[in-house]
């Protein structure tokens, strides 16, 4: 189902947001290890040395996990090569630094520590390098192997996800976050975020509102944006109620934010409460905040799906198209042209027909000048319009025929 573009701007916001950061590269042991690098990829490396950790490395970040922390460690002849490695990446000399992630990955004697260490080192440079297929296999590459701390093996888990998620691989990278939430008993909203949001895109709609209000419910602080993503979640459903309410829930939260007001409104009129949806519009506008010309299509286009609003819709358009903020466009003349002739002004009608009628692609609303011109009388403009429909072409020519040849000139 298709929404309107309100609809797919929340969608837009909210995903953008829901993007978790790439978390950093294993537990700080071997030297020249790169640290978290971001969706920018930009470089901030920690060159730890063999043996030191840092504080966020030593804190538990997934105390209940059901995974005990390995104890295994680097041997002396692995551990040259481990910081070798990330000599060779500090220096910026990539290629050579995952050769050697390579050979330690392959080397039977390695243990599983040295591998999974070896294998998100080497994830990092083919994420740097937007080889995103081979990040993805390095990095369940160290998983698989089964040898870093937790705060580690899981964050790599994440970004497994994450990638997954990103190269649209929609069942492994759900399959991947179920592992995480059931190993680690987590309920980090920023994880559970980016799940469903996958949930989303898969189109498991049902499973996407659970998890989305699982996280929204988890944070202290959750962001506009998350409810933004579970609104436009109840629309693809096709649940305009419930995205009536979590709209409403948006714009109670932010009075003054125009943007949430808006897509109130354009909810409001998916669900078929016009009158909600006039009310925010007018108050906006009123209040000088509509300015710009979808605001305005907006308020003109609601008003015209109710009968009896036509002189709303003709003052609409003209007070847009005197501030300049509403374009002379084709589109806009129509709805001023039909406001008028349905509301007994056929001369405002005509002409805002022969404002239109140039702009249009085919000559249709050439004919439907010509009718509003026989109507008042005025055969030989009614003739004319009706040769201009034919010149542009219409469906019915015989339709202005006829027109062309009524008597009088």
């Amino acid at each position: 189902m298709t929404k309107p573009n309100l609809s797919q701007r929340i969608l837009a916001v909210a995903m953008g947001a829901a993007f978790l950061t790439m978390t950093g590269i294993a537990a700080a042991h071997p030297a020249g290890e790169p640290q978290a690098r971001g969706s920018a990829k930009s470089a901030d490396r920690d060159s730890a040395r063999p043996g030191r950790k840092s504080e966020a490395a030593a804190a538990e970040t997934y105390p209940e996990a059901t995974r005990k922390n390995p104890t295994a460690k680097a041997s002396q002849a692995m551990s040259r090569k481990m910081t070798e490695m990330g000599k060779l990446f500090d220096a910026d000399k990539r290629d050579e630094a995952r050769a050697i992630a390579d050979q330690i990955i392959a080397d039977p004697k390695a243990n599983g520590y040295e591998k999974a260490y070896a294998a998100q080192f080497a994830a990092q440079i083919a994420y740097e390098a937007d080889d995103t297929a081979a990040a993805i296999a390095y990095f369940q590459q160290a998983i698989d192997a089964d040898g870093l701390d937790n705060n580690a093996h899981y964050g790599i888990m994440l970004n497994l996800a994450q990638l997954q998620q990103q190269e649209e691989q929609y069942a492994e990278s759900l399959a991947t976050f179920d592992r995480f939430f059931a190993e680690t008993r987590s309920a980090d909203p920023n994880a559970l975020m980016v799940k469903g949001q996958g949930e989303y895109l898969a189109k498991r709609y049902d499973q996407a509102a659970a998890t989305i209000k699982q996280a929204i419910e988890a944070s202290d602080a959750p962001k506009p944006e998350w409810l933004s993503l579970l609104m436009q979640v109840y629309l693809d459903a096709d649940k305009i109620g419930e995205a009536v309410t979590t709209a409403e829930q948006i714009a109670a939260a932010n009075p003054d934010d125009k943007r949430a007001q808006m897509n109130l409104a354009s909810i409001y009129s998916q669900a078929d409460m016009s009158d909600k949806a006039l009310g925010i519009l007018e108050k906006l506008r009123t209040s000088g905040k509509l300015d710009s010309a979808n605001e305005y299509k907006v308020l003109f286009t609601t008003y015209a799906g109710i009968d009896g609003r036509e002189k709303d819709v003709i003052a609409v358009i003209n007070e847009g198209l005197e501030k300049g903020v509403l374009q002379p466009e084709y589109n806009t003349y129509v709805a001023l042209a039909q406001a008028y002739y349905f509301s007994d002004q056929p001369a405002q009608a005509i002409s805002a027909y022969e404002k239109a009628a140039p702009l249009a692609k085919d000559g249709e609303t050439y004919l439907n000048l010509a009718r509003v011109l026989q109507q008042e009388n005025r055969i030989t403009e009614a003739k004319a319009a009706a040769r201009q429909a034919l010149a542009k072409g219409i469906k019915r020519e015989k339709d202005a025929n006829v027109i062309i040849a009524l008597p009088g000139k």
